[in-house]
């Protein structure tokens, strides 16, 4: 009886931390928000060849992000940066985009930002025009903010079952990104520039909150390390 509850309540836990790393994933990445600079990016594109770009896109991003959740704390323990260290740096950067979501600054650079790269891109002779490799999948979608947040969710979900479940987190939300992109023209006349602001606003705020939660749980983590050796002795 003891056991079946200890199983449930960390059921629950990993549910609980899938959920928390599913909306801080799905913020970042801002399908809905990437509408108006995918569409920027593609002006006189035909339907059939934007939603390739989108799928490829998607797709690249997801590998990337794949790696660096089945790898990123291997990557951490190489440079010898703690979980901790990571969480607080994380939580911080994550932060940091919350409040650009609320004051509506983030859609406003990462356009600016991709326009600039197109239009390099698009002064080299022999490049074509196909965006979905960059700057979709980096680093509009696999950013350093999204990267952030899948190493820190697989530091939190160590085992096996836990990585794969990060991976099904990613795919999820990549797949709702592509249904976005695909569907760009329709979401953005029913949305329009307002719908999307408000949807930006309240989403930045659930980021900033769960953003703060994990400079708590990593400044925690720093003082339970560092009170060991004093415990030992």
């Amino acid at each position: 009886m003891f056991s079946a509850k200890l199983r449930l309540k960390r059921d629950m836990s990993m549910v609980d931390l899938l959920l928390n790393g599913f909306v801080t994933l799905f913020v970042i990445v801002d399908p809905l928000g990437l509408i108006p600079v995918y569409l920027a990016l593609t002006p006189g594109v035909s339907k059939k060849a934007r939603m390739t770009m989108a799928w490829k896109g998607c797709l690249i991003a997801f590998c990337i992000l794949t790696v660096f959740a089945l790898l990123g704390l291997t990557i951490l323990e190489a440079l010898g940066i703690s979980l901790g260290a990571f969480r607080v740096a994380g939580g911080l950067f994550l932060f940091v985009i919350g409040f650009e979501l609320v004051f509506e600054r983030r859609n406003e650079r990462k356009g600016k930002s991709a326009t600039k790269a197109v239009a390099e891109k698009d002064d080299e002779p022999g490049e074509d025009t196909d965006v979905a490799a960059f700057p979709l999948a980096i680093p509009l979608i696999a950013g350093p903010g999204a990267i952030a947040a899948v190493i820190l969710l697989s530091g939190q979900l160590p085992s096996a079952v836990g990585k794969a479940s990060v991976v099904a987190v990613i795919a999820v939300t990549l797949l709702i990104t592509c249904a976005s992109l695909t569907f760009a023209h329709r979401l953005d006349m029913i949305l329009g520039a307002t719908g999307r602001g408000v949807i930006s606003r309240v989403l930045g705020v659930i980021l900033a909150a769960l953003a703060v939660q994990f400079v708590a749980d990593g400044i925690g983590a720093l003082f339970s390390i560092g009170k060991t050796p004093a415990a030992s002795s």
